[in-house]
């Protein structure tokens, strides 16, 4: 393989820099695929199966029952093969929709990137949600398989699925990693054990999530729409490969997802993920060397302003979900004395993500004009009407709720109003408010 190897298509088309060394195997690229992030991880892999993909928190044998592993590209892309080729032997039709209870650990990335590889969707289930809460969420997303842990922090899931399949019909197939899976529930460990690897699937038929974790809206995002919204993303936070992003957040919603595992995949860099919050394994985890992005609940500014940051973080990234007071900055953009960057995303539930670093302005006076200058219009334009409710149009908020069936693309050209309004005074935004 040549020093530069190919990059793919859909990168190419984006006006965002990608890393030169982020490969992909000849035979994958495609002018019309939608390819998945899978098919980024099986790129990295083909030409640098060595680089460090999943590091597991290492407190995880704790919370979990399952020891923690680091995981490189390569190993990683045949423990998906093979799961996705264990599930191609469930009776489900091409692009089912397959959900995903999403804990802090490899096991969610692994069968995040599994379901896609299998050519199904990915249907992300909030961890807090009871019983009762899956069970709607399930049957409005018409999910027919579910993917999960046998522990999470003192919960029992693949249990707790056990009933909701009782109250649902419709859910055909459970299946969980860990110690004790449930009877009637399928074992992932003997998957990979057992199994075999196969080929991906060319193309990715999108995901499912759920806006503002409520079961009764399931929304669904095809696969160049999540692309083009980790694109976006990138292009503001900046992550190189085989650098590090080290993050407090599960990926069990757009936010998650994009600036944990789409970022990283993208970039071709290696994803931590802090399991149930610890200071004191947070601060070790932090304190690693090598380049670090950080990603944090913005909650979290106020601590982490008062801490001393490490020589290798790179950047803050700050994970904002509305409705919220846009306090003063108390984390200030790069300087001499701070050389980390600081970057704000807006998640306006699960239709669009707005990225915006600090040092380019103030995000506050970006939010109060009424058309703010989007860096890559194209890809995600935002507009603000007379009564501040904002609306997004482009690739990246190519999101439609989901009711019967997978709803057709929206046209990129058409405004996709969000229920979110800006308060406005003196020429600043003081608060995003739900309306």
């Amino acid at each position: 393989m040549s020093a530069q190897p190919a990059i793919m298509s859909f990168r190419d088309a984006l006006p965002v820099p990608v890393p030169a060394d982020s490969p992909v195997a000849p035979s994958q690229r495609s002018e019309t695929a939608r390819p998945g992030l899978c098919t980024l991880l099986a790129a990295t892999a083909h030409a640098d199966p060595g680089r460090v993909a999943f590091v597991d928190p290492k407190d995880k044998a704790g919370w979990s029952g399952r020891g923690p592993i680091t995981w490189t590209y390569g190993a990683a892309a045949e423990i998906v093969a093979r799961l996705a080729n264990g599930m191609r032997q469930w009776r489900l039709a091409p692009a089912s929709r397959v959900g995903l209870i999403a804990a802090a650990g490899s096991e969610t990335l692994l069968s995040y990137l599994a379901i896609e590889a299998a050519g199904h969707i990915p249907c992300l289930l909030p961890q807090a949600w009871d019983e009762d809460a899956l069970v709607s969420g399930i049957q409005a997303a018409g999910i027919q398989a579910v993917l999960t842990q046998s522990r999470v922090a003192g919960k029992l899931p693949a249990e707790c699925l056990r009933q909701v399949a009782v109250r649902y019909f419709g859910l055909r197939y459970l299946a969980a990693f860990g110690p004790d899976v449930p009877d009637g529930v399928i074992s992932l460990d003997g998957m990979v054990l057992d199994g075999r690897g196969g080929p991906f699937a060319p193309e990715s038929a999108g995901l499912v999530t759920f806006a503002a974790a409520d079961p009764a809206q399931p929304v669904y995002r095809p696969a160049d729409a999540l692309i083009a919204t980790i694109a976006v993303h990138l292009a503001t936070a900046r992550v190189a490969p085989r650098e590090r992003i080290l993050t407090l957040l599960a990926p069990v919603d757009l936010r998650g997802l994009v600036t944990g595992l789409g970022a990283a995949l993208v970039a071709g860099a290696g994803l931590e993920m802090v399991g149930p919050f610890d200071a004191g394994r947070f601060a070790e985890a932090l304190g690693r060397p090598g380049p670090t992005h950080l990603v944090a609940p913005a909650a979290l500014e106020r601590n982490l302003a008062a801490s001393r940051s490490p020589d290798g973080l790179e950047s803050i990234v700050l994970a904002h979900r509305l409705p919220t007071r846009l306090h003063a900055r108390l984390l200030a953009p790069a300087s001499v004395h701070a050389p980390r960057r600081v970057v704000d995303v807006l998640a306006f539930d699960e239709t669009a993500l707005l990225t915006a670093s600090r040092a380019d302005g103030d995000l506050a006076h970006f939010l109060a004009d009424a058309h703010p200058l989007a860096p890559f219009p194209a890809l995600l334009d935002i507009a603000r009407d007379e009564d501040g409710r904002f609306a997004f149009r482009g690739r990246a908020s190519g999101a439609s709720p989901l009711q019967r069936g997978i709803p057709p693309g929206k046209t990129a050209d058409l405004w996709n109003a969000v229920p979110f309004a800006a308060k406005i005074f003196a020429g600043r935004a003081t608060e995003i408010v739900r309306c």
